[in-house]
């Protein structure tokens, strides 16, 4: 009796340890990049536009998360708060925050070392980047957009259904009303912000969000022109661009239709500028 129980046991702590060996291997492999990615960085998805010098080219390796969901709560859909610090509150499944994303595209390009988090974007001014699920925000009296969408550590924006929130609120008591249609197409820009230091100026992505349409190479598409020299996007994945000057950069952004021109809306168009700095 007593060997029959620690043939029992014994057979017990095997099944234990092999169950526990699949489950971590299983965790493990969850973390992995896609099926098919490289150590190498981005990789090219189609053409690669070289003009004066510069060289750009979509890419479409990195990490994906298809269940991710991100839900703004408050404030609620057209409505009225007070002005100064606006009260943000999230519902967010299946994406960790302040999560390192996994993946080697990290490598090779500008980096948050905070994790993954919610670009929170009002009005296509420049994005505040948050990594909770709540937090305050300072916005002037008016009636406003919020764009908010869910962000590998690295900046790119996830694009499934369901990754982003759109929405209109009034904050104050304004005079005058925004006239904008959010079934309407939208672009807003992303990325590149800011200031880019050493290793982290030799790839620098091109992000922008479309709402209400996408690109093809018989429809809609982006304009975009790079320090005055122009290139026509018709896909909607992040791009690279390589061979930047030092120094300021220009970037302007066109949400075009297929007879080049610009599409009604307030953020079809737009200018921003960026630094590269060797050390």
């Amino acid at each position: 009796m007593k060997k029959t129980y620690l043939l029992l046991a014994s057979a017990a702590m095997l099944c234990f340890s092999a169950c526990d060996t699949a489950r971590q291997t299983q965790e493990a492999e969850t973390q992995q990049p896609n099926e098919g990615t490289v150590s190498e960085g981005p990789e090219p998805v189609g053409a690669v536009m070289s003009k004066n010098g510069l060289r750009v080219f979509a890419f479409d390796n990195s990490q994906r998360y298809p269940e991710s969901q991100l839900r703004l709560n408050t404030p609620a859909a057209n409505s009225v708060v007070e002005p100064g610090p606006v009260q943000f509150s999230y519902t967010l499944s299946n994406y960790q925050l302040t999560r390192m994303t996994p993946h080697s595209n990290a490598d090779h390009m500008a980096n948050s070392q905070q994790g993954q988090h919610i670009h929170n974007i009002v009005d296509n001014e420049p994005y505040t980047a948050h990594y909770e699920t709540e937090f305050t925000k300072d916005i002037a009296e008016g009636e406003h957009v919020i764009l908010s969408f869910l962000s590998r550590s690295y900046h790119e924006s996830l694009k499934h259904k369901g990754a982003y929130d759109l929405r209109k609120i009034t904050v104050g008591r304004p005079a005058q009303q925004l006239d904008i249609d959010l079934d309407a197409p939208h672009m807003f820009y992303s990325r590149p912000k800011g200031e880019y230091v050493g290793k982290d100026t030799e790839q620098v992505m091109l992000d922008f969000y479309l709402v209400n349409t996408n690109l093809s190479t018989t429809g809609n598409k982006v304009r975009a022109t790079i320090n005055g020299t122009e290139f026509m996007l018709d896909r909607w994945m992040p791009y690279i661009m390589e061979g930047l000057p030092m120094g300021e950069n220009t970037v302007k952004l066109e949400l075009i239709g297929n007879n080049g021109n610009v599409l009604p809306g307030p953020y079809n168009s737009v200018t921003r500028t960026f630094t590269l700095k060797a050390q």
